[in-house]
């Protein structure tokens, strides 16, 4: 049987926080909560290092906490570390199939489409690199190619996201599913959202439905509220349920194109 990751759920009744953990009563499944906090912290490390190293090889002599400081305020800073959580993740291997309870649709969809933001960066990064590279080599006196470490991490840094834009978009590897409720507003945002998964390429499995309505505990003498959001939630799960040829055809159309 596969070894599955699967994210950390209050439904599994027991603790899971900050390391893989066997899932009771299943085998080959195993569980993680992301210790958030620690994984910002440590992204800041790293940057701290990063930079300082920068400056150090740069012979600039300004502080690296003043850059750190201005990089870690990024209000996208925590989807950036945590996408960096993620995928150091996927990079390890080290199970069949892996499972990401991610944050609402708004910053999946930034999560997920983070890669490519990165690989523009990055882009952008090496061609300004090789031209001020090119620039110090013409006032040198000597011919000798020097070493330039921050290029050698540029180019890991974009082997690395490419990486992960190859697994994120592969449709044999990956899928992303949306969970909705069965009203006129979430229905309306998820659909939007899938849109925009489309653009960065990302394949959709499917959508869930929650928070339904049992039928059949709801009757005449039920109180007038949930007799009425039944009705509503009836109607909209005809515009999100596949029924008829049409709708298969539809369907087909879109998966098969």
């Amino acid at each position: 049987m596969a070894r599955r990751l699967w994210p950390a759920l209050h439904l599994l009744d027991q603790d899971v926080f900050g390391k893989h953990t066997p899932v009771k009563g299943v085998p080959n499944l195993f569980a993680y909560e992301i210790d958030t906090k620690d994984t910002i912290e440590r992204s800041k490390r790293e940057i701290r290092d990063k930079i300082q190293w920068f400056l150090k090889f740069a012979e600039i002599s300004t502080r690296a906490d003043e850059f750190v400081e201005s990089a870690t305020m990024n209000p996208a800073f925590e989807e950036s570390a945590m996408f960096e959580n993620m995928i150091d993740l996927m990079f390890k291997d080290e199970y069949d199939l892996y499972v990401f309870d991610t944050a609402p649709t708004a910053n999946a969809r930034r999560l997920l489409g983070m890669s490519k933001v990165y690989s523009l960066w990055v882009n952008k990064m090496m061609k300004s690199r090789e031209e001020a590279q090119g620039l110090r080599q013409l006032l040198s006196f000597s011919k000798k190619k020097e070493a330039d470490p921050l290029m050698d991490y540029l180019i890991d840094f974009r082997e690395r996201m490419e990486h992960a834009r190859v697994l994120l978009t592969d449709i044999d590897k990956t899928a992303f599913f949306f969970v909705t409720l069965p009203e006129a507003l979430p229905i309306a945002v998820i659909s939007r959202f899938i849109n925009w998964f489309h653009d960065f390429g990302i394949p959709v499995g499917g959508v869930l439905v929650n928070m339904r309505i049992d039928s059949s505990v709801v009757g005449n003498d039920s109180a007038a509220f949930v007799r009425n959001r039944l009705a509503m939630q009836d109607e909209h799960m005809h515009t999100i349920e596949v029924r008829g040829v049409d709708m298969l055809r539809r369907i087909g159309a879109n998966v098969f194109a």
